[in-house]
């Protein structure tokens, strides 16, 4: 099978009654988590963007503080198994601002582990890695933004 463009159901679903719209809606929330998650945000959690974000950074300290430190390599699959989960948060939002504070955020644990980062290549390149991706987006914000958010990275 063969999916539509965007384009064509947007077409489609402007043709749609409301009745129509909703269930197609909660179908899609049926069949998926990601998507039950994505609507879960934009009904109830949208309109605080705020309060989003502490929750994402308390879900982000918790689950690090759930990493398995026994072994390297149990560390760097969790690392990214998290920040999987924050970058499907920062999808979910769109938003520039959240985007850079929720991973300065993810930076910052990343920090705190231990044993520490620096002792394994490669957490530390997905450190730097994120780290250069936060300095791109930071490019993009407001001028005071900027600044405040390229004090922040310093101190990582």
């Amino acid at each position: 099978m063969k999916a539509a463009t965007v384009s064509e159901l947007k077409k489609d679903l402007k043709q749609c009654s409301q009745e129509e719209l909703l269930e197609l809606c909660l179908n899609l929330a049926k069949f998926k988590k990601e998507n039950k998650e994505l609507l879960t945000y934009l009904l109830y959690e949208s309109s605080d963007e705020d309060q989003f974000i502490v929750n994402v950074k308390e879900e982000t300290e918790i689950l690090f503080s759930e990493i398995n430190t026994s072994s390297y390599y149990l560390m760097k699959k969790t690392v990214r198994k998290i920040q999987r989960t924050v970058k499907k948060y920062i999808r979910y939002s769109k938003k520039k601002e959240t985007e850079v504070e929720l991973m300065i955020h993810f930076c910052a644990q990343m920090k705190k582990l231990r044993p520490a980062i620096g002792n394994n290549l490669v957490l530390q390149n997905i450190f730097l890695r994120q780290k250069a991706a936060i300095e791109k987006t930071i490019s993009s914000l407001h001028e005071d933004l900027q600044y405040d958010y390229l004090r922040e990275i310093e101190e990582l």
